[in-house]
This record gives structure tokens, C-alpha cells and sequence, in this order.
């Protein structure tokens, strides 16, 4: 590396203190931005510790997307020596010369990119010459870096599941999800496209992210290409809908979306996930015309939340359960009242709850 680092920058005043902003090719990135805090004590690191079971997820998302991804800005601290010089005509602008023999450049905040620009450049190194933007404030000691990591997560919140698969347009099961919508807009307006909870008063049955899921279920290994799941899941939600009437209930107004939760399980996730399993199976043994039809026998079924044929189910101790056994032993329920056999795997956690029941 060079004794000597030069950035184009440009300076800014924040608290009293002086920062700069620059560009960084991705190729510097790993060699200049020190993140070396293995084996400290949490009072002794600057920030948190280095999550390694994210780097492949954030490297295969550079890669697959390099020409079209997105990656904010890295903040760092400069500790050693280092000269801002002003352009002659802009006291603003100017070059940050950094004695990289005599300084480090510590990360505040950014450390799972480099990470991940480092695994990405092993296996497309074009990206070197690609830039991210950088932060550099000047080093004030370990209690400032740690004041700063903190400063800069204090309000960082992530963004609800259901608006993240909203503003998706990479996810092939997010487009799907969201083109059924548009195809069904009765069902639409009893889905919640923003917020992961619904509010009491909200006419919204299912949020986005839980039909994300149901769908996901329903398509789960079926191979087939992205217009063919799209119809699929059309036509299964549509027919899924006309049977429940209580649905068109809550849409129409004749019952609030609160009081049919309160007394029904298929206003619930876990009832959306077991139909999306259901539906699944269905598409495994029978063509789509026997399908419909076999779905039906929805319509038959005791959705009552008070309904014995739940306990243990979706509802466990008095309360809906959402649990990946909840949903499972839901499904179940579902396909033996539309008359479909169980999986091995299905069956056995069957007979677990049969033995439950009994031995209570």
C-alpha cells in the first residue's frame, strides 16, 4: 500500500467537528479500512462484532445485482496523521492526505460491506474499479468511536417485512405476490401492504408479508417459470376467496375485520400459511381443474376459533400460535376435510398430537 493516501473530499461541519466526503474505489476498500477486533471484550471494540453469517447473502446480492446494486456509505475514523488542503479556489473542497505509515482508518460503521466487498471482488474483480462513498471524521479515541457507533444506529430501524416485499422488484416471489393483487382486488383490500401487524380497527385481514409467505408455500418446489406461478396463484387465491364468505363479509362491511379474527382462525396467518400448504399438495397430485373444485370443500369447514378440531392446532392454550408446528398440524386438518392424505413427516406429527391429547 502506498505511504501515502490522497482523497478527494469534500468538508463539512458537523458539531463543531470537521468531516469529509469521499469516494473509495471497491478495490482499496479492504486494504485501507481496518476492521480488526477479534478477541476483544465489547468494552474494548469500537462496535459490534463482526457477523460472518451475513457476508455470503450481502456478497451473492453484489454479484447478482453488478449492474444495478446499491451500497450506502462507509463511516470511518482516521487515527494518526492526516491534512485536509484546500483547492486555491474553495476552501470547501480540496484533498485529504492520509500518512497511511503513521495512521489507520478505523470503520464506525460498514463493516459487513467491506467484508462483503472483499468476498465479491475474489470472484469479480471488474468491480475494483467501481467507488462507495466514505464518511472520514478525525479519530478521537476508543469512547468517541464507540459514541459514534451508537449515535449512528440510535434511530436506524428496518423496515417492516411486508414494505420490504413492496418496494422488491428483484424477489421473483415478491413480483408474483404483488401481480396476483393486482389481478384479485377484492382480495387486495383486505391485505395490509405496508405494516407487519394490524391494528385493532383495521379493515386489512393479512398483512403482505403473510401472503408472501402463504404464496411462497403454495409454490414451494413446483418448477415452474415465473408467468405459470403467477396464474397458478391467481387462480388458487381466487378460488380460496369465493369460499370464504366471511372474507366478503369484512370487505363489504357487514363484520369488522376485528371481530372476525377474534372469533375465527381463517382470518390469521397461520390459516393463510396451512392453505398455502394445502394448496401445494393439491398442485402435486391434481390438475388445476380437480383443484378447484376439491377446494370447495373450504367452504364446509368450522373456521371457529372455539372449534375443537383446532385445539392444539392454531389455537394452543387459548391463543392463535403461529409456529411452523402450528401451521403444519393446521394444514393437516384442512386437507383431511378436503379429503388428501398426509405426508410421512405430516402423519407423524399427527400421531404426535393424538398421543398428546390422549395422555392428557
Amino acid at each position: 500500500m502506498r505511504a501515502v493516501l490522497e482523497f478527494p473530499t469534500v468538508r463539512g461541519i458537523q458539531a463543531g467537528r470537521e468531516y469529509y466526503i469521499s469516494m473509495c474505489p471497491l478495490g482499496l476498500v479492504p486494504k485501507i479500512f481496518v476492521f480488526n477486533e477479534a478477541g476483544l471484550t465489547p468494552e474494548q471494540r469500537s462496535q459490534r462484532q463482526l457477523n460472518r453469517g451475513r457476508i455470503p447473502e450481502m456478497t451473492r446480492y453484489l454479484i447478482e445485482n453488478k449492474t444495478d446494486y446499491v451500497f450506502s456509505a462507509i463511516t470511518a475514523s482516521i487515527d494518526g496523521e492526516a491534512e485536509f488542503l484546500p483547492n486555491a479556489n474553495d476552501e470547501l473542497t480540496g484533498t485529504l492526505r492520509v500518512q497511511m505509515k503513521r495512521a489507520k482508518i478505523i470503520i464506525n460503521d460498514g463493516q459487513h460491506r467491506r467484508a462483503a466487498i472483499e468476498a465479491a471482488l475474489e470472484q469479480v474483480p471488474e468491480l475494483a474499479d467501481e467507488t462507495i462513498a466514505v464518511v472520514l471524521f478525525f479519530d478521537r479515541g476508543l469512547e468517541r468511536c464507540q459514541q459514534m457507533f451508537a449515535d449512528l444506529n440510535r434511530y436506524a430501524i428496518r423496515p417492516s417485512r411486508s414494505l420490504s416485499v413492496l418496494y422488491d422488484h428483484r424477489d421473483g416471489l415478491a413480483i408474483v405476490s404483488k401481480l396476483l393483487l393486482t389481478r384479485l382486488p377484492a382480495l387486495a383490500e383486505l391485505v395490509e401492504f405496508e405494516k407487519t401487524s394490524l391494528a385493532p380497527r383495521s379493515k386489512p385481514l393479512f398483512t403482505l408479508s403473510a401472503f408472501y409467505t402463504a404464496t411462497e408455500a403454495l409454490l414451494s418446489d413446483l418448477g415452474m417459470d415465473e408467468a405459470t406461478r403467477s396464474d397458478v396463484a391467481t387462480d388458487f387465491w381466487s378460488v380460496v376467496a369465493t369460499e370464504m364468505p366471511h372474507w366478503d363479509d369484512v370487505r363489504c362491511g357487514a363484520m369488522s375485520s376485528g371481530a372476525l379474527r377474534d372469533a375465527y382462525i381463517n382470518s390469521h396467518g397461520v390459516a393463510l400459511h396451512a392453505l398455502g400448504r394445502v394448496g401445494n399438495s393439491m398442485l402435486r397430485s391434481l390438475d388445476r381443474q380437480t383443484f378447484e373444485k376439491s377446494l370447495a370443500g373450504l367452504r364446509s369447514i368450522d373456521w371457529s376459533r372455539s372449534a375443537e378440531i383446532w385445539d392444539g392446532r392454531a389455537v394452543v392454550a387459548g391463543k392463535m400460535s403461529k409456529t411452523h408446528q402450528s401451521v403444519v398440524l393446521t394444514s393437516n386438518m384442512i386437507k383431511q376435510r378436503l379429503g388428501l392424505s398426509l405426508s410421512a413427516d405430516e402423519q407423524s406429527l399427527e400421531d404426535a398430537l393424538r398421543r398428546h391429547a390422549h395422555a392428557a
